[in-house]
């Protein structure tokens, strides 16, 4: 399974990815899931994937393709040409139609789910960040300062502090404490995801990759914060009142 977070904060856009696959106990892989390109100055986008991974990498490997057609000098759309986020949305989600018609028959045939989820975060020169989930049938819904963060995967551990904590207006210092926090309680619970993380932030306005990150369980922000998380709620816990009986 895996585990994506993407925050939309005024700060910018923070987006941290676990690398566990598995098809089964005895069949355990490391995989990336968290893809990024830039044009420094004039745009930075970020995909997260989750779900059967056939179908997320194929939709990579059409987008790179797309961007090599382009670079050597065909007309071709990419997402390093569109003219929006929203339209760099739409490219996924059509994509992702694609190998959805082309696959999801032969795969539910052999016993296979052929369902995925695609998290699109990015800003683009002259628009605004934002952040996109694009599901199996091709359509995506986006983040709004209502809802200022998608997940994707195993999400109910670390819903609740996000909820809890994370606003519009939360700085980016508090934004990558959740991220981390959110996934630490799922990796406590559930043995379906895991370390190593690739971290990745899009600060407001800089149109480039501010910080892409791999974070490994021996990285001391990682260890800091969920030692200290750890020791924070058993000190918590402690002063609770106790139930009468």
């Amino acid at each position: 399974m895996t585990y994506c977070v993407a925050l939309k904060i005024d700060a910018g856009l923070v987006m941290l990815a676990d690398t566990r696959t598995n098809a089964g106990v005895d069949n355990i892989s490391t995989y990336r899931k968290s893809f990024t390109w830039e044009i420094p100055g004039e745009r930075a986008i970020c995909l997260m994937t989750a779900g059967n991974l056939s179908i997320t990498q194929g939709i990579l490997t059409r987008l790179c393709e797309a961007i090599k057609r382009a670079e050597a000098g065909e007309s071709v759309e990419t997402i390093l040409n569109a003219t929006s986020m929203y339209r760099v949305a739409q490219i996924v989600g059509d994509l992702m139609r694609q190998m959805q018609d082309e696959h999801r028959v032969p795969l539910l045939n052999q016993g296979v789910g052929a369902d995925a989820t695609v998290m699109v975060s990015g800003q683009r020169a002259g628009g605004a960040h934002r952040i996109y989930m694009v599901y199996s049938p091709g359509n995506f819904i986006e983040a709004t300062p209502d809802t200022p963060f998608f997940q994707i995967g195993e999400a109910k551990y670390g819903k609740p502090i996000l909820d809890r904590v994370i606003t519009p207006q939360s700085p980016m210092n508090e934004a990558l404490k959740a991220v981390f926090l959110s996934m630490d309680a799922t990796l406590k619970s559930n043995v379906s995801v895991d370390l190593p993380l690739d971290l990745v932030v899009i600060r407001t306005g800089e149109l480039a990759i501010s910080v892409n990150r791999r974070v490994q369980a021996t990285d001391p922000d990682w260890v800091a914060i969920s030692t200290g998380w750890a020791d924070a709620l058993r000190a918590s816990f402690g002063t609770m009142p106790d139930v009468a009986i």
